[in-house]
């Protein structure tokens, strides 16, 4: 038997997701966001509210990145999400980073993440929320790579948002093929 619990923002995963632009001065800021993910083929969009100190910097500059958040910088990641920009100017070297300028777009690229997708503005709409960015990058250090030079989210340790139990958890082993294990049913 199921138990319904009404309209709720559950999903899983959600991935924890870390946004970075650069502040009117140029120093750069970094916020905790985990309504996201991919909408179009090199489209990203999230859900991240006006008063946000990145919102602001992202309208100005046209662009910002948007990092895996891992295990290892848990805490870290947690941080840029409870402190504000408003607030407190230097969060991202409260939080224990270092960045390095994009090649790609106007935003900084936190070195402690190893993993960023490099975005242009597409639009923000402030009454829903809904912030689109144009993939125009991904980059990824050498630490996480396999063998054959991609990705790997067991050497990443990507980290996803549980919105029941206000826990981060990695993500998870892998368990099939995507396009192809379905075809023994057909």
């Amino acid at each position: 038997m199921r138990k319904n619990f009404g309209a709720k923002p559950w999903t899983y995963p959600q991935p924890v997701f870390i946004l970075a632009t650069y502040n009117e001065d140029g120093t750069p800021d970094a916020m905790n966001a985990a309504w996201g993910g991919i909408s179009e083929d090199k489209e990203l969009s999230m859900c991240i509210s006006e008063g946000h100190k990145t919102t602001a910097n992202i309208l100005v500059r046209k662009a910002f990145t948007v990092s895996m958040a891992t295990a290892e910088q848990a805490v870290a990641c947690d941080y840029v999400g409870i402190e504000s920009g408003n607030q407190v100017a230097d969060k991202v070297a409260k939080a224990g980073w270092h960045t390095t300028k994009s090649e790609f777009v106007d935003a900084p690229l936190i070195d402690e993440l190893p993993m960023a997708v490099e975005c242009r503005l597409v639009s923000y709409d402030p009454e829903s929320c809904r912030l689109v960015g144009e993939i125009v990058n991904v980059s990824a250090d050498e630490s996480v790579l396999d063998e054959a030079g991609k990705i790997d989210p067991d050497k990443l340790r990507p980290i996803t948002f549980d919105p029941i139990h206000n826990a981060y958890r990695v993500l998870g082993e892998k368990v099939g093929n995507a396009f192809h294990d379905g075809a023994k049913l057909k």
